[in-house]
């Protein structure tokens, strides 16, 4: 039904989508998700679970790696707004430690396509949110990694407001930074 239009990104494998927006008076419909339309995108994964978390202004979650079972992923938010950011961990890639970020809302209905290899997080700017996100691997305890949400060496743009307290689980208050991964995985 619905088409979706693909930007690509600076980054390799990273894309935003927009999908096509049906509305009138009583509201809109739209197709969030269409595996023949994504394939001709060049994302011809399979998803295996979907995911959903809210939060309040001000979190931060990330960010985020798997480490032995990497996770394709397609983001999106469907309530508030979040600055979503895909960071490259590709070993040999040319953009390796770069980073991109993506305004998501409910309002523009953008999704983040973020392919396996990278790290990921995500501030919430609105008073709160929801963000969905399909993924290609079972979550397994104990794979996950992290990188400083605000490690100068990767150096993400965060939009951070004057006043904002910034969020964090104890878990990603601890993440490494940048260097340190290297040394681990590189």
């Amino acid at each position: 039904m619905g088409k979706i239009t693909v930007e690509t990104c600076d980054i390799e494998g990273l894309k935003v989508i927009t999908p096509t927006v049906f509305g009138d008076e009583r509201g809109y419909f739209v197709e969030t998700y269409n595996y023949n339309d994504y394939k001709a995108a060049g994302i011809d994964v399979e998803f295996v679970q979907d995911n959903q978390s809210a939060s309040k202004k001000g979190v931060l979650r990330g960010l985020h790696f798997q480490i032995n079972y990497p996770q394709d992923k397609l983001v999106r938010v469907i309530k508030g707004e979040v600055y979503d950011v895909a960071v490259d961990l590709r070993k040999g890639s040319p953009t390796f430690g770069q980073w991109k970020g993506v305004l998501l809302s409910e309002e523009n209905k953008k999704q983040f396509f973020v392919p396996k290899g990278f790290a990921h997080g995500f501030l919430v700017l609105s008073d709160y949110a929801e963000f969905c996100y399909k993924v290609t691997d079972f979550y397994h305890p104990g794979d996950e990694g992290g990188l400083m949400y605000n490690d100068p060496a990767i150096g993400v743009e965060w939009p951070i407001t004057e006043g904002m307290e910034i969020i964090l689980s104890d878990k990603d208050k601890v993440h490494e930074p940048f260097e340190k991964y290297q040394e681990k995985y590189c």
